[in-house]
Order: structure tokens, then sequence, then C-alpha cells
């Protein structure tokens, strides 16, 4: 019984998985065809999304946030706002 519900989770994730993911991010098929793949081919469909279908480099599909390419994602990491945090804090408002 628990075996079959982590399959059948497995199964839920990697379909949602695919509907989440953006289309230029898929290799080698389209989002129907891997939708098509997990949903139909079940474990074997599940197993070929998550070690060839997905895309590399740790993206987090779920939250969406931006990738580090596309500037600072906090004010800790922006060079001009420490620069400008630096100046204040010597008192060179100006």
């Amino acid at each position: 019984m628990l075996v079959t519900l982590l399959l059948l989770g497995v199964w839920v994730y990697c379909c949602l998985d695919v509907l989440r993911t953006d289309p230029s991010e898929l290799r080698h098929l389209s989002k129907k065809g891997w939708l098509a793949v997990a949903f139909f081919g079940f474990l074997i469909g599940s197993v070929l999304w998550l070690l060839d279908g997905r895309p590399r480099g740790g993206r987090p599909a779920v939250l969406g946030s931006r990738m580090a390419a596309d500037g600072p994602i906090g004010p800790d990491d922006d060079p001009a706002f420490l620069r400008d945090l630096e100046r204040r804090l010597r008192g060179e408002d100006g």
C-alpha cells in the first residue's frame, strides 16, 4: 500500500513538473511529448522525465524565482547598494 502511494506521488509530481517547466528548457521532446511520456508511461515515463527530460542546473520549478543571471537577487548581492550603504555609514550623504 505504501509503495503504491509513493509511486503514485512520484508520477503526479512528474506530470505536474512537466506542466510547470518552461518549454524552452525542455530537452529532446516538446511539452506535449513529455507529458504523454510521463502520463502514459507511469513509472517508466516518470523515470525518463527525471533522468533525461528535466532541465539541468537545479532550477527551482515551484517557486519560479529569478536566476542569478537575471541580476542581483537580494540587496546584499547588489554592489551598487553596498557602495551606497557604505557611503551613508561614513556620513557622506552628499
